[in-house]
């Protein structure tokens, strides 16, 4: 007791004795504890000097044997409702016994807090409680220290770069590697490490190319091809890669077979060589009697790649002279006639580098308007709506539909007599009825056309009775409904209102 006491007031000396910008307060507030603690500690000190007290008293250790028998042979009194009396030795021995298993608990309690120590009505500590493993009170859930030490809190990391996983920003150096490990080999550090791609065979080089050919029809991006045909290891295949290519452009559009002609133009040099694309031609000609059974037109198609092959320079001009003479297959011998022909044609000025055309939504507005005239007016000449509905699949513009719809009927309110309108009037039809022209492209022609009827009537003056007559002959064969009817603008006749309006003329209703 009065160790602590000293040892407290020597904290406090040294924390006033250590104020330097404390309030004046505060200090005498201090002054005036120390002067009280030194005051107990003096009385302290002065009661233990009258009142000795043995050191087997104040010990709070475990006895030993000896210890106790002597303990147990020594008279102890104790009080009782204030008179001293003799206790019983066995009373003193059973409280010392539970005192001690007690303050041996207290001590191991952090240690063995899930082992379910328990204590017996003689003092004994009872081991055989289990605590169950899902209580909080188990072992496996407990997050305190196995040593007794800590909350059960993760460490952290110090500025000294104590911690599970170091300070932030610190930079690990690379293992070096030990000589004398048993499994070390002095020539792997010298190795190469590289991804081997095996080449593709047969079987797999068409489920891999052909989806990246059929993709490449949608987006038009050679070099993405290009990229993904690097990444393969073709082999043997690579000149394989345009005979595939055409083989599934033939059953493709024209703008899919312009797309096939740009890709081989585009990968000679990249990823093929001239050697494989004359290979590849060598094979298609062989293989021209099996792709006749798919493609009818096959050997003039073919014809049609070479020539362009040829003008794109990956084939060379000689290609087609080698094969004089040598041709057994009529198919064959006909796809070089093809193209030869075409070759004479260029010479005379025909482009062979458009020898497809261009796909419908590549083409500008102002040359679709042009081949849709030149398709209504070939129409009239011959009236067979088969090759009309044909020639418009192939224009590839279905969403440019209205504009035919817009030109056939202009057509009509330009056109002298009723024969026009009885042909445009059935064409019409014939593609309503196809489904070559929707709804929505059939209406928003007719709409277009009711916007500009007046800047039409400018140069056809009796515009406004000829499409009215063109409506209800179109409502009537089931082309457009009974709301596209109504709404077709109709104008009124000028006329003199009799009396209350000064004789002024009524304006044109529409």
């Amino acid at each position: 007791m009065s160790g602590q006491v000293i040892l407290t007031t020597f904290y406090l000396s040294a924390s006033v004795e250590g104020v330097t910008r404390r309030s004046l307060s505060t200090v005498r507030y201090l002054t005036t504890k120390i002067t009280y603690l030194r005051t107990m500690a003096t009385e302290c000190e002065a009661w233990l000097n009258s009142n000795p007290v043995e050191a087997d008293d104040l010990s709070d250790s475990f006895l030993s044997g000896e210890e106790e028998n002597g303990l147990n042979s020594r008279k102890i009194d104790n009080e009782i409702n204030g008179n001293w009396i003799s206790a019983p030795t066995s009373s003193i021995h059973e409280a010392r016994l539970k005192a001690k298993a007690k303050r041996r608990l207290r001590k191991n309690s952090s240690r063995d807090s899930g082992r379910g120590d328990s204590l017996s009505d003689n003092g004994d500590v009872v081991r055989g409680l289990i605590v169950s493993p899902t209580s909080p009170k188990g072992k496996l859930l407990d997050r305190r220290s196995r040593l007794g030490k800590g909350r059960g809190q993760p460490k952290k990391g110090g500025a000294g770069g104590k911690g599970v996983w170091g300070t932030p920003g610190e930079v690990y150096d690379l293992d070096e590697v030990d000589v004398r490990d048993p499994n070390y080999d002095e020539d792997q550090e010298n190795c190469v490490y590289e991804t081997v791609v095996l080449p593709l065979d047969e079987e797999s080089f068409e489920k891999t190319v052909t989806p990246i050919v059929q993709e490449y029809f949608e987006h038009g991006d050679s070099n993405e091809v290009a990229e993904l045909l690097e990444g393969l290891n073709l082999g043997s295949m690579r000149s394989d890669v345009p005979m595939l290519a055409v083989s599934l452009a033939l059953e493709a559009k024209a703008s899919h077979r312009e797309l096939t002609s740009r890709l081989l133009s585009d990968l000679c040099g990249r990823v093929l060589t001239r050697t494989d694309v004359e290979s590849s031609f060598d094979k298609l000609l062989r293989e021209l009697p099996d792709l006749v059974l798919d493609t009818p037109d096959a050997p003039q198609l073919v014809g049609q790649f070479i020539a362009r092959a040829v003008g794109d320079n990956i084939l060379s001009k000689s290609y087609i002279e080698g094969y004089k003479g040598r041709v057994d297959c009529e198919h064959a011998r006909a796809a070089l006639d093809r193209a030869a022909v075409l070759l004479k044609m260029c010479r005379g000025g025909l482009r062979i580098d458009n020898l497809w055309g261009s796909g419908g939504g590549q083409r500008p507005v102002t040359q679709l308007i042009k081949e849709v005239n030149l398709l209504l007016k070939e129409y009239l000449l011959s009236g067979d709506t088969v090759e009309a509905e044909r020639c418009l699949r192939e224009l590839e513009v279905p969403h440019f539909h209205h504009e035919f719809v817009y030109e056939a009927i202009i057509m009509v309110l330009e056109s002298k007599g009723d024969r026009t309108l009885q042909m445009i009037l059935k064409l019409l039809k014939s593609l309503w009825v196809s489904s070559v022209l929707t709804v929505d492209q059939m209406r928003r022609g007719y709409e277009r056309v009711y916007m500009d009827i007046a800047d039409i009537n400018i140069d056809v003056p009796c515009a406004y009775s000829l499409l009215e007559q063109f409506v209800e002959k179109s409502y009537n064969a089931g082309v457009i409904n009974k709301n596209l009817r109504d709404l077709c603008p109709c104008r009124g006749r000028k006329r003199f209102v009799s009396e209350g309006d000064g004789g002024r003329l009524k304006l044109e209703s529409y």
